[in-house]
């Protein structure tokens, strides 16, 4: 039970920062989307950090340079983080979700068979149900039709994330690994931050309220949520742990309908069965398919 309980907070945290990252841009006090994402990471470096300290408060941690590893997973985790944001100007909380982790699991099943593995028939299956889900949901159709602005961010931000995870499966220490990725990542999105208001002449606005929900995105649902989960993946068979993670979008949509007043709409209803459905078939088919 206590598994359990660990398992549905770290899913609780993975759909908040889609319903947090929309809340956040929309209504009332609303904050620009790189403003939320020069938050959102520092925050969760903070968080990260302590964590880190805490565990290891007894340890001199060594200071040198980042390695070409980290540099390449925090450059991946920077464009999550921006794309992500910037989407979620246009989409709906669970839309946004499905999108991000329809295109992740396919950005890693193309990672494994660019990798060398021996990939199952029935994955490959999945696979094409779960691309097929997506070009439904994505193709242009009356008033249903997602922007296609924020899709395509969304599908960056499914890249980034896709590509961090697969750099990140061999880390001995996803917590320090994890805490240094989100420091590193402060300065290109930081960077970015400046230029944009270099060229805008203008100092970014930054309500209390969309700030609030930036530090709580980064420190809480990002910081803690992925803490968390890196103490409950190892208890996890691998199959189980991405049958859980396609939770996410349905968790989301429902976060949506209940904060943000989002509708229910039959595409995105087809869609999921889609994706998930195909996602699923392939995650849960007997190795003994293998091709």
């Amino acid at each position: 039970m206590k598994l359990v309980g660990m398992l549905l907070l770290v899913l609780l945290a993975f759909a908040g920062n889609s319903v947090l990252n929309r809340l956040a841009l929309v209504g009332n006090g609303a904050i620009g989307a790189l403003e939320f994402a020069t938050i959102r990471v520092i925050a969760g470096a903070v968080a990260l950090i302590i964590l880190v300290r805490l565990r290891d408060r007894h340890l001199d941690r060594e200071r040198r340079l980042p390695t070409r590893a980290e540099l390449s997973a925090a450059g991946a985790l920077t464009l999550y983080l921006l794309g992500f944001s910037f989407a979620y100007l246009t989409l709906p909380a669970g839309l946004g979700a499905l999108i991000l982790f329809g295109g992740v699991q396919i950005t890693m099943f193309a990672g494994a068979v660019l990798g060398g593995e021996n990939v199952p028939r029935a994955r490959w299956i999945g696979a094409t149900l779960a691309f097929g889900g997506l070009v439904y949901l994505l193709w242009p159709s009356g008033t249903e039709a997602p922007d296609l602005l924020g899709a395509l961010l969304m599908g960056a931000a499914a890249v980034g994330w896709g590509i961090y995870s697969l750099l990140g499966r061999g880390s001995k220490d996803p917590l320090s690994d994890t805490s240094r990725n989100f420091l590193y990542a402060t300065v290109p999105v930081g960077l970015v931050l400046m230029a944009v208001g270099a060229g805008g002449g203008a100092a970014p606005d930054v309500p209390l309220r969309g700030a609030l929900l930036g530090i709580a995105s980064g420190a809480i649902t990002s910081g803690l949520g992925y803490a968390l989960w890196f103490r409950v993946l190892p208890t996890l068979a691998p199959s189980t742990a991405a049958v859980a993670q396609l939770t996410v979008p349905l968790i989301a949509m429902a976060g949506g309908m209940i904060f943000l007043a989002e509708p229910l709409t039959t595409r995105f209803i087809i869609a999921s069965a889609i994706v998930l459905g195909g996602v699923a078939y392939a995650v849960l088919s007997p190795k003994r398919d293998a091709t």
